[in-house]
């Protein structure tokens, strides 16, 4: 546990560093708007893009949810920028992409943790059963609402975000349709999703899902992911299509980045 806690503040330092990458992706023409959720008890800021032709046509299109999804040093810009052009050369069908921008995204983003050692780094309140409820309820029906959607939908997120796509495949895999995480902080209480993981796919519904999830050269992510392959290979589940991503080139600060373009590309034109 102590070089766990040891790597944990290393890679927090690390990522506050100044000669860290640093990014000034343009901002795309987007709409953003609040909704009021009763059950995070807080406003949410939801900044959503959609693809150039999406107004002059009557199209209705798949959307993907992202957390981590705010304008100010947030993922928002990039990905939808990365769409944008993956769209615009027809390497992805159309897609709508919704960004949740963050208020405490340690609290929103980690589930239950038994590991007191936790504590120093998110809640041990299960935040992420009440955000998922959040996106799941609130944030979904009103998406819906407002725009000219399908009933598909996935989820994209990198570290606890990756964390959080992981386990929404496990506990509540209804949710979406696909799903990609990036580096996910799969150490969270013990690796107790992976060590769980064969348990939680007997339960995977009879429609079939897709993951795609990467891992870069963090030994104490790297280690559980690598796991994670293991156990899928061996159960190869039945309504599970999934692809890894190996990527020791990479550290935890740059994979979303290096990355991105071949998940969605892999996800949206994989046939179910």
């Amino acid at each position: 546990m102590n070089k766990f806690i040891v790597f944990i503040i290393l890679s927090i330092v690390l990522l506050s560093c100044s000669n860290a990458p640093q990014y000034n992706d343009p901002i795309p023409a987007h709409d953003s708007f609040e909704i009021v959720s009763k059950l995070l008890k807080e406003t949410r800021t939801i900044n959503v893009w959609t693809p150039p032709n999406y107004n002059t046509s009557n199209d209705s299109l798949p959307v993907l949810y992202m957390p981590d999804g705010g304008i100010v040093q947030e993922d928002f810009p990039h990905i939808a920028n990365t769409i944008s052009k993956l769209v615009e050369n027809k390497s992805i069908p159309p897609i709508i992409l919704v960004g949740i921008a963050n208020i405490d995204r340690r609290k929103d983003l980690s589930g239950f943790s038994e590991v007191k050692e936790d504590e120093q780094y998110c809640p041990l309140t299960d935040g992420a059963k009440y955000f998922r409820a959040f996106i799941s309820d609130e944030l979904i029906p009103e998406i819906d609402k407002k725009y000219r959607t399908t009933r598909k939908k996935g989820i994209i997120g990198e570290s606890l975000a990756g964390l959080f796509v992981v386990e929404t495949l496990l506990l509540q895999p209804e949710t979406f349709d696909f799903y990609i995480a990036m580096d996910p902080s799969l150490w969270w209480n013990d690796h107790y999703l992976v060590k769980n993981t064969e348990n939680y796919l007997e339960h995977l519904p009879n429609n079939t899902k897709r993951l795609w999830f990467a891992g870069s050269d963090v030994e104490d992510i790297s280690i559980h992911t690598n796991n994670l392959i293991k156990i899928l290979e061996k159960l190869n589940p039945k309504h599970l299509i999934w692809k890894y991503s190996d990527e020791p080139n990479e550290k935890h600060n740059t994979i979303f980045r290096a990355t991105k373009e071949k998940a969605l590309i892999w996800i949206l034109n994989t046939k179910l």
